[in-house]
């Protein structure tokens, strides 16, 4: 396993991170600690999970993986070796909590002493704006509309009550998600004029069907140290080549919630078996030649791994032992002209 600092804090993280948002819809409890067991056995001190996890979300099993987490790390016992990152859910989904989430503080204390209770920790290391309370382009949303009416919760007012948090030690470090340029360096203006806690980490998608964050994200987390932490690095499992020529997994994410449309649109189908067929010809496993791009970034702190089957798990958990060839990287960036970004 490869560790780093996580920006500019004394976070030393492993390079893969295993995603949680499975635990409680297609894992069990016990499948759940099976796969926490399998990665710590791996090297992976870095685990991501959020509030309104799993997802889909529904009312009945919100709070069931950090609740999984937390009973796992109860039995663990060693909470200091471990890096734990939760999110706080923003607005407009999700009436059954608290009423709809919004990003105030009343909101944001409520939110972070539940997560506290179900993962059974005093404290948080990273904790993590899920979404942000304005409109703006995330989840896959292109083409910025300004709406006159907006009346969202002013960053400002988010940022605060996190950073009291920190004071308070029940969060160690500030990240946000699904963030744009815009956002990211007016959290850091903000961190500037009231000398709060800099943000450490952006978490938004990024795989070879998705690489947008190259295009304004990038240059930002070079020049302001704040490292990404991938998400959907095999663009909800279809980089793996699983569900090419019409096959449909029993049990896949794809096969079992449909709504994900963009990443089976004709012009994702071609690109994905584009990279499919280079990583076959390469001698890779498509999965793992997917992973292995995502890990080479330089913008790259962590890349969030999810599995539903240990098998699965231990393969894109070894992805960090692969190191793409330069003809191999050469011709991922031929597809990536032919075929730019199609899942966004």
């Amino acid at each position: 396993m490869q560790y780093a600092p996580l920006g500019n804090s004394d976070l030393n993280v492993s390079r893969i991170c295993l995603g949680t948002m499975t635990f409680g819809e297609q894992n069990t409890e016990d499948e759940a600690h099976d796969q926490l067991d399998c990665a710590i056995s791996k090297g992976v001190n870095f685990i991501d999970t959020a509030e309104m996890y799993p997802v889909p979300c529904r009312e009945e099993t919100q709070g069931l993986t950090e609740q999984y987490i937390g009973t796992w790390l109860k039995k663990f016992g060693r909470r200091e070796e471990l890096i734990l990152a939760s999110k706080v859910a923003g607005p407009g989904m999700m009436e059954y909590l608290r009423n709809g989430p919004q990003l105030t503080p009343e909101h944001i204390e409520a939110a972070l002493e539940a997560s506290l209770k179900r993962l059974q920790t005093d404290y948080i290391d990273l904790y993590q704006v899920h979404w942000p309370a304005r409109n703006t382009n995330f989840f896959g949303k292109l083409g910025y509309e300004s709406d006159p009416e907006e009346s969202a919760v002013p960053i400002e007012e988010t940022y605060a009550c996190l950073s009291r948090a920190v004071e308070q030690g029940k969060v160690r470090y500030i990240g946000v998600s699904n963030e744009t340029p815009w956002g990211v360096m007016r959290y850091q203006a903000l961190a500037s004029e009231h000398a709060w806690p800099g943000v450490i980490s952006v978490q938004n998608p990024y795989s070879l069907l998705n690489r947008t964050y190259e295009i304004g994200l990038a240059e930002i987390s070079h020049r302001e140290n704040i490292g990404l932490l991938a998400y959907s690095p095999l663009g909800f499992g279809v980089l793996s080549g699983k569900y090419l020529d019409g096959n449909a997994p029993a049990d896949a994410r794809l096969t079992r919630y449909t709504y994900f449309d963009r990443y089976t649109s004709e012009v994702a189908v071609q690109a994905t078996r584009a990279y499919v067929e280079l990583a076959r010809e390469q001698g890779h496993t498509p999965s793992q030649m997917a992973l292995a791009f995502v890990n080479s970034r330089p913008f790259l702190a962590a890349n969030i791994i999810g599995a539903t089957s240990l098998q699965q798990l231990e393969e894109d958990i070894d992805s960090i032992d692969l190191t793409l060839s330069d003809e191999t990287l050469g011709k991922i960036e031929q597809l990536h002209s032919q075929h730019p970004n199609p899942c966004p």
